[in-house]
């Protein structure tokens, strides 16, 4: 591909020393450019750096690694803009694409390649293009639009597809609306469109190019290409193109005007198509025409051995002599992840060169030896899928003149018989171990038979001694059976007793619930062991709160500390203890009198062995009698006569002062009569006579007027009532004396007025 240097070049090697560093550090290769418009560029960055001589700059490009970018960028004239050569981009529009669509149906994929794509302005205005003929879903599921440039820079800009107004300024409105997005004063393309559009950098005169393309767009790229180097390009655009393939130029591009390779579709607008041509691969990995006289006849040939190539389950990769690949069929493409892209690219720099196995140095020992290598069973991983296993074999392609031109690397996948050699590894690993088991089994088994020949003799004799045993075990079976039937016997009288003391217990409960005092019995430790309803009543505390507690513990309104002397006495002497009456408080607050019986709880030995505790409530009794004595200060000091009286016989049984008083006679001596005694007008049957309805219930009370005989004072006249309280134990008659002398002489003071008036 390189040429012989012209005069005016080789006069300045300078200049060619500094093009040979720049492909050798940065595989940037310009010996096809036209040699006066890339010096003057240079020189043009050279100015810019202040640098006149090619070493110094030279020596800065060794120095600074980011001057090759302002280099490359000041080389790579990246001039472009959307739908540039409006006119021609209609004919794009009108006339090639309808065809394209056409010859490709209704779901063949579309292969575009946008070679020289700058920032991305053309590729995107290719894009724009299909996607307004078919619509935006099928143009994502059918074109594939690959973009490339030799300048990262502006590959890295395309990718982004951001672009100011100016830069949109040549789109159309209705275009600009429906594929851009507005953005903080940028336009952005549209996302699910840019998806297809796959950028790389790739260089033209020394990468192998993309293949199968349906339309290639090339513009104003050869312009800049030495004619020699144009020579080499346009064969390689020519093989990436389809059989009807469309190549699309820039307006002063007019190198294919008498071409054989192309024939024009619309001359002026620089857009031909592909003529069929045979090529053949030289040694270096360019590509030449074939003579036309068997051009489609090889054609064809060459057409059916890739067609044969391709289909073969076995992936094939081609290595030049130089090192580049210049081959990859099919299931090389799917298996190994080689793009059209690396053609022509180093073997070497390709992650297959040393994934799945390291093949450099095999190829190099193919070269040298010329005997095959073969790699088998070699692990290949393909996350997420699940890991294969490749045989692979590396020999050299010769050609007819028996020298070799290429090295062939065949990838077979034989996972499967892996597998199946594993597993039969296995089973005849297998086999022999259960045979070795089977050998030493049957050596087991003969000693096996041997001691089991002796056991079975002892056997014989063991069980003579277990017929002996079994008898006496029938004997001792007897023997427990009658046990058995005794053991019965004494179970139900257990249940027996024990149904009568689960009853005696529930009758026990029921008298101690029933009892309308507080019964409390403890153990000798002072515990509560029972605890009737009575007491829960009384102090709120339910049985189960308390059984099991000390009881001088417990927090009731009883004060159980004043008990704890009596109740050590009780559990030191047996004896019982005088009863205990406390004041205490109920659960309800209130204030109530209590007393305690203290006895000792003893069993059938008469041993103590804890203490019962009855509690009275004497609140209503205490009052009662509290009132009683109340009431009886009050009748004994009245003036008034009262008498209480044997219902009977009619004698006193007490009287108050005021009886004694007026009567004159002492309660000793009235007790020895009747109160009839003292009443002259009234003997025994008459006083009898007149209570006698009283003491039947037909009267409450009964009131008579008499004069009762005083032991001083004599007769005075007074006013009896009775009363009989059958109620009472015993009963009693009492009888309310009232002396009524005064009401007499008030009375016959009254009269003797009255008469005087």
């Amino acid at each position: 591909m390189s040429k012989e240097p012209s005069r005016k070049e080789a006069a300045n090697p300078e200049f060619e020393a500094l093009i040979h560093y720049i492909q050798e550090s940065r595989g940037l290769d310009f010996r096809g450019y036209k040699r006066t418009s890339l010096q003057r560029r240079i020189r043009r960055r050279m100015e810019e750096v202040g640098c006149e001589e090619f070493t110094t700059y030279h020596g800065i490009l060794e120095a600074d690694p980011q001057e090759f970018v302002a280099l490359l960028n000041t080389v790579l004239i990246n001039v472009t803009s959307f739908f540039r050569d409006a006119e021609a981009w209609d004919v794009l529009r009108k006339e090639v694409a309808p065809h394209l669509l056409a010859r490709k149906g209704d779901r063949g994929p579309i292969r575009i390649w946008s070679a020289g794509c700058a920032s991305g302005e053309e590729p995107y205005s290719l894009a724009m293009l299909f996607a307004e003929a078919l619509g935006t879903e099928a143009f994502c599921n059918r074109v594939k639009i690959y973009a490339t440039d030799l300048d990262d820079a502006a590959l890295n800009t395309a990718r982004h597809a951001i672009y100011t107004p100016r830069d949109v300024e040549s789109v159309p409105t209705p275009l600009l609306e429906k594929y851009f997005e507005r953005t903080n004063n940028h336009y952005v393309f549209q996302r699910e469109l840019r998806k297809c559009v796959i950028f790389g950098r790739h260089n033209v005169v020394s990468d192998a190019p993309i293949s199968r393309i349906d339309l290639l767009v090339c513009r104003n790229l050869l312009i800049y290409l030495e004619s020699e180097t144009q020579n080499v390009v346009l064969p390689r655009l020519h093989y990436a193109l389809a059989g009807d393939g469309v190549l699309f130029l820039g307006k002063a591009e007019t190198q294919l005007a008498r071409s054989k390779m192309f024939e024009p579709v619309d001359l002026k607008s620089r857009i031909f198509r592909k003529v069929p041509q045979e090529y053949r691969r030289s040694l270096g990995g360019s590509l030449t025409m074939a003579p036309d006289a068997q051009n489609h006849r090889s054609n064809f040939q060459a057409r059916l051995l890739e067609g044969i190539v391709d289909s073969t389950t076995t992936a094939y990769l081609a290595v030049s002599g130089e090192g580049q690949l210049v081959f990859a069929n099919a299931m090389a493409r799917r298996l190994l992840d080689v793009a059209e892209v690396d053609l022509g690219r180093p073997f070497q720099d390709l992650a297959v060169s040393y994934r799945p196995a390291e093949l450099r140095s095999r190829i190099e020992e193919v070269q040298k030896t010329g005997r095959l290598v073969r790699i088998e069973h070699q692990e290949f991983l393909r996350p997420p899928a699940e890991p294969i296993r490749l045989t692979i074999e590396v020999s050299l392609l010769y050609g007819r003149d028996g020298k070799p031109f290429a090295t062939l690397l065949g990838f077979t996948d034989t996972t499967r018989t892996h597998l199946l050699q594993q597993e039969l590894e296995a089973a005849q690993e297998s086999l022999e171990t259960t045979v070795e088991e089977l050998q030493s089994s049957n050596e087991e088994l003969e000693t096996t038979n041997e001691e089991l020949q002796s056991t079975n003799e002892e056997l014989e004799t063991t069980n003579e001694e277990l017929q002996s045993t079994n008898e006496e075990l029938e004997t001792m079976n007897e023997e427990l059976r009658s046990a058995n039937e005794e053991l019965e016997v004494a179970n139900e009288e257990l249940r027996r007793q024990g149904e009568e003391s689960g009853e005696y217990r529930r009758y026990s409960e029921s008298i101690l619930r029933s009892m309308d005092v507080g019964i409390i019995v403890l153990d000798e430790t002072q515990r509560v062991r029972s605890w009737n309803r009575w007491c829960e009543n009384m102090w709120g505390l339910r049985s189960e709160e308390v059984l099991g507690s000390p009881f001088l513990e417990l927090d009731i309104g009883l004060p159980v500390q004043r008990l704890r002397l009596p109740l050590e006495r009780i559990l030191d002497r047996d004896s019982a203890q005088p009863p205990v009456v406390l004041d205490a408080i109920d659960r309800r607050g209130r204030s109530v009198t209590c007393r305690v019986r203290l006895s000792p709880l003893l069993y059938e030995a008469k041993e103590t062995r804890g203490v019962i505790l009855i509690i009275e409530d004497l609140t209503e009794q205490a009052r009662a009698e509290a009132f009683a004595g109340y009431l009886g200060r009050v009748i004994g000091q009245s003036l008034n006569e009262v008498y209480f009286l044997d219902p009977d016989s009619f004698h006193f049984q007490l009287v108050n002062r005021g009886a004694e008083t007026k009567l004159g006679y002492p309660l000793d001596t009235l007790r020895q009569m009747a109160v009839h005694e003292l009443m002259p007008d009234v003997d025994a049957e008459r006083f009898r006579a007149l209570v006698a309805p009283l003491l039947s219930g037909e009267k409450q009370e009964v009131v008579f007027e008499t004069v009762l005989e005083s032991r001083h004072r004599g007769p005075y006249p007074v006013e009896v009532c009775l009363q009989h309280f059958d109620g009472e134990r015993p009963p009693i008659l009492v009888a309310m004396v009232h002396d009524t002398t005064e009401r007499q002489q008030l009375s016959a003071g009254d009269g003797t007025a009255v008469a005087a008036s």
